[in-house]
């Protein structure tokens, strides 16, 4: 049966700061653990205002503290962001302070727009994405011989490195370079099914994986009633219309009528960014999952349920939880 895992975005709204969506996110990871998920995931983006995860390492050791046995991670480390050898030692230092419980998701995106690109590197580099890969990859493996650069700490602790995706070329990267492939059918589901063929077809077996690992992400918002999880799925909606408009905020209350907030335009464009999401009562997101899971054959969900009150996005985590155990038979 498929693993379950949580993507948090870390979401800061009218009613919580960044303090408060971070402790939020704590409060969730150790929830998330007695309910049986595998993996808390957050992931760097940079000058949004309603995103408090921009410091990633930071970030997950403050979880990692407060949580005691499930796995915590990044979903994902930009990696053009960064020099390899930073993200090696900040995730060697995570690695040697939670021991067999640190991932390193890697994206080929900025999670940025180009001005903050250059304000976080000042000069860009042309797309080295596999090169960087191949660089991380070796500074936290063991030491070799004649090696003069090390990451300390980070050498040897050998961190479990995911290739993430939107399109078929992280799939063939990852396939490439046998490691574990996510991809983010949550906000780009157009190429699903044709990614996890590539990837499953040209996987090579790597010292980290002897077989493909498929995780499939995916919005999931589960309530008492369909029409609850329909009406809390609007704050995901309205975020994502205010992107197309390019006016990104804060997380918003969900609304009665989400016919009010967009055009007829956005509406087919959000709907088509959105339409992996499963939403509705247990049952509901039950069906939806084995769904899914008959169609992609995913090894793993990494779910996000992007809703704004905290008592309700607790809920809607554990009601997916049992839909999980519904769908596996235990």
């Amino acid at each position: 049966m498929a693993e379950i895992s949580i993507l948090d975005l870390a979401r800061i709204g009218e009613d919580a700061d960044a303090g408060a969506a971070l402790r939020r996110a704590r409060d969730l990871a150790a929830h998330a653990e007695q309910w049986g998920y595998s993996r808390f995931w957050v992931a760097e983006h940079h000058n949004m205002r309603g995103i408090a995860s921009s410091a990633t390492a930071v970030v997950i050791g403050y979880i990692a503290a407060g949580t005691r046995r499930i796995r915590i991670g990044a979903g994902g480390v930009m990696l053009p962001n960064h020099s390899p050898l930073v993200i090696a030692e900040q995730f060697g230092t995570l690695a040697s302070l939670y021991p067999g419980r640190i991932d390193l998701g890697l994206g080929r995106a900025p999670g940025t727009d180009q001005a903050t690109l250059r304000a976080l590197r000042r000069h860009p580099a042309a797309d080295r994405f596999p090169e960087d890969v191949l660089e991380l990859q070796a500074l936290l493996g063991p030491a070799r011989t004649g090696q003069s650069l090390f990451a300390v700490p980070g050498v040897g602790t050998e961190v479990p490195l995911w290739i993430l995706g939107s399109s078929t070329f992280g799939a063939r990267l990852a396939a490439e370079l046998g490691l574990p492939f996510g991809f983010a059918s949550h906000f780009a589901p157009e190429y699903l099914l044709m990614a996890l063929d590539i990837y499953r077809s040209n996987f090579r077996p790597s010292q980290q994986l002897a077989r493909p690992h498929a995780m499939v992400g995916v919005n999931i918002i589960a309530a008492a009633t369909d029409e609850q999880a329909r009406r809390l799925a609007t704050t995901q909606q309205m975020s994502s219309t205010n992107q197309l408009r390019g006016t990104r905020g804060l997380s918003q209350p969900p609304i009665d009528d989400i016919d009010t907030y967009w055009t007829a335009d956005e509406a087919r464009r959000v709907r088509q960014k959105l339409a992996r999401s499963i939403v509705g009562t247990r049952d509901t997101v039950a069906e939806g999952i084995a769904q899914l899971l008959n169609e992609t054959l995913a090894d793993e969900l990494m779910i996000v349920s992007d809703v704004y009150e905290f008592e309700h996005r607790l809920r809607s985590y554990e009601l997916i939880s049992q839909a999980h155990a519904m769908v596996a038979g235990v």
